[in-house]
């Protein structure tokens, strides 16, 4: 069922006028590797926004600052990936923001490394995150894909799901470590580009191969 939003007398425990959620797992193990790209712009985004999310709850790191003139609430799951919607659920309950309000930004296979993809609503892609978004809140969100490239098996792109879940759990190697770098902060802009001028701007600029 699509989230309804909820309000209490005193409002939103830390309302903001967008909620921006970046995806990946939990734990210092988890730091580094492809799935964590969208923690790793949320982090960015945080020292441009002067906060720093913290734990709060079970379910998030939550910290809320200023973007563009606008009041944003960065996230980053405290659950695995596939459990992802419990905690957008819960920040939308939070902050007071709606879906068309809300960022995901998380990895994507069928992109070249450090390239992105911008846009609003659209199916999960079978994604995990975006499954238990879907689920526990809905879909109609905009997307920040970074792309992190498929692994190959004997020289051709493969979908073996043990091959894809070692490629996703580990870290990038070098060239494509400078690449997601560079997308973490291209993704930053674009996310500043939103918040401005809005999605589509933001799509025109940075949608293109990195």
């Amino acid at each position: 069922m699509p989230f309804r939003r909820r309000e209490s007398a005193l409002g939103p425990r830390f309302a903001a006028d967008w909620l921006i959620v970046g995806l990946g797992n939990p734990g210092e193990a988890y730091a580094r590797t492809r799935h964590n790209v969208g923690f790793w712009v949320v982090n960015a985004l945080a020292r441009r926004a002067g906060t720093q999310p913290k734990a709060v709850g079970s379910l998030m790191h939550i910290g809320v600052g200023t973007l563009q003139g606008q009041r944003v609430a960065l996230v980053k799951p405290k659950t695995y990936m596939n459990e992802s919607g419990r905690a957008v659920a819960q920040a939308l309950q939070w902050t007071g923001c709606d879906l068309p309000h809300t960022i995901v930004i998380y990895d994507e296979l069928d992109l070249p490394a450090g390239a992105l993809r911008i846009r609003a609503g659209g199916g999960h892609g079978g994604h995990n995150g975006l499954k238990s978004i879907a689920r526990h809140a809905g879909l109609d969100f905009i997307r920040v894909r970074i792309g992190i490239g498929r692994p190959t098996l004997g020289g051709e792109p493969t979908w073996d799901p043990d091959v894809v879940a070692e490629w996703v759990l580990s870290p990038p190697d070098p060239d494509d470590r400078a690449r997601l770098e560079a997308a973490v902060e291209r993704a930053a802009d674009a996310i500043e580009t939103i918040l401005s001028a809005g999605v589509e701007a933001a799509a025109a600029a940075y949608n293109r191969k990195a």
